[in-house]
């Protein structure tokens, strides 16, 4: 219950004194926030940022394809397309170019063995057709990627494909923190 249903009205003092404490609080954390050392942001040798290392660990790394499921399904929502499963065959071809794409060490859409994304899919037993391959190296989050992949007409259109129901997703993390993405669309 509340003290107006009691029959208490708070008093004035009392009000006072709660604004007070809440304002004294509110200016002790600025002022930790203030004295915090701010972060150290190390520049290369162009004047530049250097990248951020996003450490993928075994305690994070099976949130990561449904952190971007999620994400993938909210944006086919907003476009008004049909959401998008995790497929394990197609994750497996993520996985397999992600890693060869590190071994090469250039991304892009042809295995060292010249297998294409078609093959690769094949090579996993997935009965449906392939919509698409996107593919990255960088040191950004899975999410930062997508970003990335939403900005190109190409790549959008894949993410965004009507017809696109199945979804391979996976990484390669080097020992520098360098990642090698690979996103795999099916019908």
């Amino acid at each position: 219950m509340c003290d107006r249903e009691l029959g208490i009205l708070p008093s004035k003092a009392s009000s006072e004194m709660k604004r007070r404490s809440f304002v004294a609080g509110l200016g002790g954390l600025a002022l930790v926030a203030a004295c915090a050392p701010a972060p150290q942001v190390q520049l290369g040798a162009d004047g530049r940022p250097l990248p951020q290392v996003y450490p993928i660990t075994a305690a994070n790394q099976n949130a990561i394809p449904f952190r971007l499921l999620d994400s993938v399904n909210s944006l086919r929502a907003a476009a008004g397309v049909p959401p998008m499963q995790l497929n394990a065959q197609l994750t497996a071809a993520a996985a397999t170019h992600s890693r060869d794409m590190s071994l090469q060490n250039r991304p892009w859409h042809f295995g060292s063995d010249a297998s294409s994304p078609l093959v690769r899919v094949q090579r996993t037993g997935y009965q449906g057709a392939l919509v698409g391959e996107l593919i990255s190296e960088t040191f950004e989050t899975e999410l930062e990627t997508l970003a990335s992949w939403m900005g190109q007409p190409d790549t959008r259109a894949i993410i965004l494909a009507p017809n696109a129901r199945n979804l391979g997703f996976s990484w390669f993390q080097e020992p520098n923190g360098k990642i090698w993405w690979t996103y795999v669309a099916g019908a």
